[in-house]
């Protein structure tokens, strides 16, 4: 197993350092507090403060554009748009070298955005760009890419135990030329933007001849769409996460052409997957930086201060709470890696166990590290004045997001109970 990253991604890893100490740090605080400032006054959070389109025009002007695209071994179409929209270096990167990318990008909140590195837009635009028709292509994906417009996903359901997703009750049933779309979706990442023109939707196909993996169809739904309705947005622990949020969305006899599916009826699942991997991948990553910013922020915080007559990092078993937040990154860093690298030489087939590990593992770490350095930090941890409360909700919610902690521990199981002859 070789996890060494090219020469070519350590370089953008380093320019994206450069470029979030000098560019993103200095103007990250004072953003956040115009955010919040914002929404206590009874105005609109959801309009994008100026300052973010600002800093993706210098990330642009600097090659730090849309580096998630996969490396053309990989999706070949990648290196076409990698040209056209941004990245540096003419081609798209493979898992194993986006991965320290992604860790940098994960010790900021607005980082992601900044470099359109952003969840669900990255997936998103993976979907379009492996499953997509050219039409779909031309349509949703080069916007996207181009940062001028911003997507969402709306798959999981109010009304069922969406850990199931063979319980989705939403429905988009082909009627000849049209795909007629109902139900409701909430968690619905990225439909509070006010530049979120199109939804990835996955819903029940109605063929009840089909078996459970191919009843589901995903169909893109313009947010304009007559019928379409987010009927509001969601706090995640009294967070709304301005201006991307998370949306509880109606959808009442929607219309759109069957152009719009994607792949064909009932290959929801199959697109799922391929979407899912490599997403997982990105997101523990970020998480791994998101850790490391939260071990930053405790030992500076616990050197800084003294209690008792002594610094803090000195009392109540304090030094061994940080030793063992520094070896479980370095043991997380390594899970992902090594499901970076299984993805990028065997494909999703050959990391199915890892990419199901790095979902538990990780956001558990992370978790768990800031939770240690909301401790060191007191009642201000728990406050808006520093990062630490917004990046456990992160790391909390991700324990959940794209499948729940006991789902990804059922897969695991199987998968190591199949090589001693148990399938269920």
């Amino acid at each position: 197993m070789d996890f060494a990253p090219s020469s070519r991604a350590v370089d953008l890893a380093s320019r994206v350092q450069t470029f979030l100490d000098e560019e993103i740090r200095p103007v990250e605080a004072d953003h956040h507090q115009r955010v919040r400032e914002t929404r206590e006054s009874g105005g609109d959070a959801w309009q994008p403060l100026p300052v973010i389109a600002e800093l993706q025009a210098k990330a642009r002007e600097q090659g730090l554009w849309n580096l998630w695209l996969p490396h053309s071994s990989h999706v070949p179409e990648a290196k076409e748009y990698a040209e056209r929209f941004g990245t540096d270096g003419g081609d798209g990167l493979t898992n194993t070298d986006y991965a320290g990318i992604a860790e940098v990008t994960g010790r900021s909140f607005l980082a992601p955005h900044v470099f359109n590195c952003n969840a669900p837009d990255t997936g998103n635009m993976e979907v379009l760009l492996r499953y997509g028709s050219d039409e779909q292509k031309k349509t949703w994906l080069e916007p996207l890419l181009d940062g001028r417009i911003r997507s969402a996903f709306a798959m999981t359901e109010p009304g069922v135990a969406s850990s199931d997703a063979t319980n989705m009750a939403a429905t988009a049933v082909v009627d000849e030329d049209t795909v007629v779309i109902d139900g409701r979706k909430w968690w619905s990442t990225g439909v509070g933007h006010p530049d979120c023109q199109i939804m990835v939707f996955m819903g029940h196909s109605g063929d009840p001849e089909a078996d459970r993996h191919h009843q589901h169809t995903m169909v893109l739904v313009p947010r304009d769409t007559p019928g379409v309705k987010v009927e509001r947005m969601l706090t995640t622990m009294g967070m709304y996460d301005e201006p991307y949020g998370h949306g509880e969305v109606s959808f009442t006899d929607v219309r759109v052409p069957v152009e719009n599916v994607l792949v064909g009826p009932g290959e929801a699942f199959a697109i799922a997957q391929g979407r899912l991997g490599p997403g997982r991948v990105h997101h523990c990553m970020r998480l791994v930086g998101l850790a490391e910013e939260a071990l930053d922020l405790a030992c500076r915080r616990g050197t800084e201060r003294k209690a008792f007559g002594k610094p803090l990092v000195n009392l109540g078993g304090n030094r061994e709470r940080i030793a063992e937040a520094r070896i479980a990154i370095e043991q997380a860093r390594l899970l992902v890696l090594k499901t970076a690298w299984l993805l990028d030489t065997g494909g999703p087939l050959a990391a199915l166990s890892e990419v199901s590990q790095i979902k538990v593992a990780v956001p558990a770490m992370a978790q768990q590290v800031v939770d240690m350095a909301m401790q060191l930090h007191g009642g201000g941890g728990l406050s808006d004045d520093f990062p630490l409360a917004a990046m456990w909700t992160t790391a909390r919610a991700l324990r959940l997001a794209d499948g729940p902690d006991e789902v990804h521990r059922g897969v695991v199981a199987r998968l190591e109970l199949g090589k001693h002859g148990m399938s269920r």
